[in-house]
């Protein structure tokens, strides 16, 4: 096991995501451009954490903080020792609002770690690990890789987990990237509260229709399509029937607004577990439904579909 010299510091830029896409449940996901900023610095000894921006105030600043967890994680895997860490956190995505902030600090963390352990390069941009063994780290905090995925490769991605057959293996988790075509623009519609995943997912049928998994099962074939080559299919691909009707009842907010969008020929969803809600769209939504929306406690942020993470070396000690 190697030891990273004290005062290596990394700066890790890491994007939100949306999640699902509409029919994609746990598969298909979105970068989306705004981003995380993470410094992680070997010190002698210690663990100091620092957060900034969203979250402030309300995450624990220990060895519980999912980044620092992300990074010990990372170097495990990289066969590399810090005696110790400082990490700053400078967090712009919303926290517990379905763009992927834990996704994102999983990411960072473990990014970090692995340009901690080995300088990044061209050929390979986040360090000592690949890509392939980032996302399955990160992933394996949520235990699904759409987000993670979406993060580490950017632009759009599917991804899918493998479940050994032994039953004692960990789930394998795999993404590979989708992109985007240059006409699309994401808009999110963000609630001024907070949705636990697990709650919203408590509402979820154990069992669905034949007929519902057909219908979903083609539009997330589509998806891809449309969101890389033929964008006048979005309405079209983020149709669902598995998840959203489901979840309206617990999150009526976003639902009228996924609905009333829709019905003005917006490809609307909401995004992974909400509350947000998303459009991607070659046209811009229109200026008084925004301002309705800000009047109404919603948050609006109008972007593109974000790249992917990065790593640098910022002192090399």
């Amino acid at each position: 096991m190697s030891g990273v010299p004290v005062g290596r510091t990394v700066r890790v830029r890491v994007p939100a995501s949306t999640a699902n896409l509409g029919p994609g449940f746990d598969t298909l996901g979105l970068a989306v451009d705004f981003t995380d900023v993470v410094e992680v610095e070997a010190t002698d000894s210690g663990l100091e954490v620092l957060v900034e921006g969203e979250g402030r105030g309300e995450v624990p600043l220990d060895e519980r903080h999912l980044v620092v967890r992300a990074v010990r994680a990372g170097l495990r895997e990289a066969d590399a020792e810090v005696r110790g860490l400082k990490v700053t956190c400078h967090n712009v995505i919303p926290h517990s609002r379905g763009l992927g902030s834990s996704a994102a600090a999983a990411v960072a963390g473990v990014v970090a770690a692995s340009a901690l352990a080995g300088d990044p390069t061209p050929d390979r941009p986040t360090g000592a690990l690949d890509d392939a063994t980032v996302i399955q780290l990160a992933a394996s905090f949520e235990g699904h890789p759409d987000n993670a995925a979406a993060s580490v490769l950017g632009g759009g991605v599917v991804s899918w987990t493998n479940i050994p057959v032994d039953g004692r293996s960990a789930p394998e988790y795999r993404a590979v990237g989708v992109p985007v075509h240059a006409s699309v623009r994401a808009t999110a519609l963000i609630p001024d509260f907070h949705a636990s995943t697990e709650a919203v997912r408590r509402v979820l049928p154990s069992d669905v229709s034949h007929v519902d998994a057909r219908f979903n099962v083609s539009r997330a074939a589509l998806l891809p399509v449309a969101l890389s080559r033929h964008p006048e299919l979005l309405w079209e691909a983020t149709r669902d029937r598995l998840h959203q009707p489901y979840r309206a009842e617990v999150l009526p907010v976003s639902s009228e607004w996924v609905n009333r969008l829709r019905n003005l020929g917006y490809p609307a969803f909401l995004s992974g577990a909400g509350p947000t809600v998303m459009v991607l769209s070659t046209r811009p939504v229109e200026p008084a439904l925004l301002d309705e929306a800000r009047a109404r406690g919603l948050r609006v942020l109008e972007t593109v579909a974000g790249g992917r993470v990065t790593a640098e070396v910022v002192r090399p000690a």
